[in-house]
């Protein structure tokens, strides 16, 4: 047995099949963040909650591109930043700040999704903000929060204005920074970050085209009534997260290792 199997059989054998599974999935989104561009080097994050009764959650290891993520190289870490199974890597300290400060403040937060792509940092760092300009925006509008600036999140004091801006929203526009997502399962939280990355993406490129069209109040209140309810982005998730992870497989099915 090579020393990369044995090392994927060790972590699998310490580990349940829940949280295999788990790890899977976000593994599955770390390889996808990369193929849509959205990853920024080794610098953003990741995470999902170990199911079980502990306080622990999955971070990406810190120096590894996205596309080079794993089931197995997953740190899995506790509130206080103490990692749990130790499997030679360490985490990003502001992603540490900024996951642990979900996770512990939001019972419903299974995964956390913070990245900073060209169209996110744009729009947030825009007096302006999010718009409700087109039907990707509508998803998401309603459920948006914000959270100023304050240098690298190396602070574990920012957790606490963090999480009091988040509110309980399940999406937050991080000013001059990018990004963050939060969902019930990795699907959902994956598909959060999809809809509201695309309607940034669309926004940048409407405003550049010409004057914004806002959409009507009475459409902007019906999409809110539908999609402020956790089921609804659980019953999409469950449609379009196999065909994600199809696609996961296609580009590279070691993630699953």
């Amino acid at each position: 047995m090579s020393e990369a199997v044995s090392a994927i059989s060790s972590i699998r054998s310490q580990v349940t099949e829940a949280e295999w599974q788990v790890r899977q999935d976000l593994a599955a989104a770390d390889r996808i963040i990369a193929h849509y561009g959205w990853d920024d080097m080794v610098f953003t994050h990741l995470s999902a909650r170990v199911p079980g009764p502990d306080e622990h959650f999955l971070l990406n290891p810190f120096g590894f591109l996205f596309n080079e993520v794993t089931a197995s190289n997953l740190i899995k870490v506790d509130l206080d930043g103490n990692i749990m199974l130790d499997n030679g890597y360490t985490v990003n300290a502001a992603g540490f700040t900024i996951h642990s400060a979900v996770h512990m403040s939001r019972e419903d937060a299974h995964a956390v999704m913070h990245v900073h792509t060209d169209s996110g940092v744009a729009v947030s760092s825009t007096k302006e903000g999010f718009l409700p300009l087109n039907q990707h925006a509508m998803f998401v509008y309603h459920d948006l929060a914000y959270h100023d600036w304050e240098g690298v999140a190396l602070n574990l004091d920012e957790r606490e204005r963090l999480v009091a801006d988040l509110g309980d929203r399940h999406l937050m526009i991080l000013r001059n920074h990018g990004t963050l997502a939060l969902g019930r399962s990795v699907a959902s939280c994956f598909l959060r970050l999809y809809y509201l990355e695309r309607a940034c993406q669309i926004q940048v490129n409407a405003l550049a085209a010409g004057s914004p069209n806002l959409p009507n109040k009475q459409a902007i209140n019906m999409m809110q009534n539908t999609f402020s309810n956790p089921d609804v982005w659980e019953g999409l998730a469950s449609s379009a997260w196999p065909a994600i992870r199809r696609q996961a497989d296609r580009l590279d099915p070691g993630y699953g290792d």
